[in-house]
């Protein structure tokens, strides 16, 4: 091989070699944006999710409602129960118009990784929706109170925990007008929703995390029966890079959480034996609910654990409880929730 064509060779090696380093430290650049700057990925999904239109408003975004609806249900709907923070709206379903029925209350928070999904869409985030089992856990028996609150970027956790118990005060003070009993409580959220419910558990039955979150709950532990967890990533330390840019980016805008943020997200960590009656549902977070489940068991805390892949050897869709009019196993975990419930609330 002769001088001229090592040359050009070296020359090719040299480009290459140029060309790779350049993609690495672009790469690297992108990575250390996406991961320190987690908005910047949440900003796209947003805008493709939404556009130019608003995620928070102090206006409700819909017209109220207060009648029947086409499956006999009875809704009344934007009652506006915070002014502080936007999104401050809830709906109220009944099983029927006669709503002097004493029933439980169940409270319900929707999900969308807490930058998208609302009371009334559901969670974008899950594969089925979400509005029809809140329909199906309505007609067994339940007056719904369902939900919104405020996304990101404008407002991080725990702004979301403390409109939680700002409706849970509304809905107290008003019980008598909206024929609600709060007495009989139920919390259940889905995905972001259940991370809600699950440290909303902890919030009402341990004072030092309440304290650590500057929540002074407005709920008794007697008054909640149950809490119902819906597919919660809670083990912050396991979540794949997605999730970690997703619930990063609601904690600081940042995957770098430090031991104290942790403690302060991942609700597992705050569980004590006054926990309430608990039902973990588990699919794309399945080793979540695991963990939960095994630190439940330690505390002796009565729950009840649904994993569709321990049971079934299957694996099932982010929230696959909601798929209960279509699918069977999501139907047989969907009647032993409801059955878990009555046995605490009925």
């Amino acid at each position: 091989m002769n001088e001229a064509t090592l040359k050009k060779k070296h020359k090719g090696r040299i480009i290459f070699l140029s060309i790779c380093g350049v993609l690495i430290v672009l790469l690297l650049t992108l990575y250390l944006i996406a991961t320190n700057n987690t908005q910047t990925v949440i900003g796209m999904l947003q805008k493709l999710s939404y556009g130019d239109n608003p995620i928070n408003s102090y206006e409700s975004f819909y017209e109220p409602i207060s009648g029947k609806k086409d499956n006999g249900q009875y809704l009344i709907s934007e009652i506006n129960y915070d002014s502080e923070y936007p999104n401050g709206f809830l709906d109220i379903t009944y099983p029927d118009e006669n709503r002097d029925v004493d029933r439980p209350t169940l409270f319900y928070f929707h999900g969308g990784g807490f930058f998208a999904g609302s009371k009334n869409m559901g969670d974008p985030l899950a594969a089925t929706e979400a509005t029809y089992l809140l329909d199906d856990i309505c007609a067994a028996g339940y007056n719904i109170v369902n939900v919104d609150y405020a996304l990101v970027p404008d407002y991080r956790f725990p702004v979301p925990l403390i409109q939680a118990n700002k409706a849970f005060a509304y809905i107290q003070e008003h019980a008598d007008e909206y024929h609600l009993n709060m007495d009989n409580v139920v919390i259940m959220g889905s995905s972001a929703g259940a991370i809600m419910a699950s440290q909303l558990g902890s919030i009402i039955t341990n004072p030092e995390y309440a304290e650590l979150l500057g929540i002074t709950p407005e709920l008794e532990p007697e008054q909640v029966k149950a809490v119902v967890i819906d597919d919660a990533p809670l083990d912050y330390k396991t979540f794949s890079l997605t999730t970690k840019i997703i619930i990063g980016n609601y904690v600081k805008g940042s995957i770098y959480l430090s031991e104290e943020e942790i403690k302060q997200y991942n609700n597992i960590q705050n569980l004590t034996a006054n926990y309430p009656a608990a039902v973990l549902l588990g699919s794309e977070y399945r080793h979540d609910m695991e963990v939960m489940h095994e630190e439940l068991n330690k505390l002796a805390c009565e729950h009840l654990h649904i994993d569709p892949y321990i049971e079934h050897g299957l694996s099932k869709p982010h929230c696959f409880v909601s798929a209960e009019r279509t699918d069977p196993i999501a139907k047989d975990a969907f009647d032993r929730m409801i059955s878990f419930l009555n046995e605490k609330t009925k």
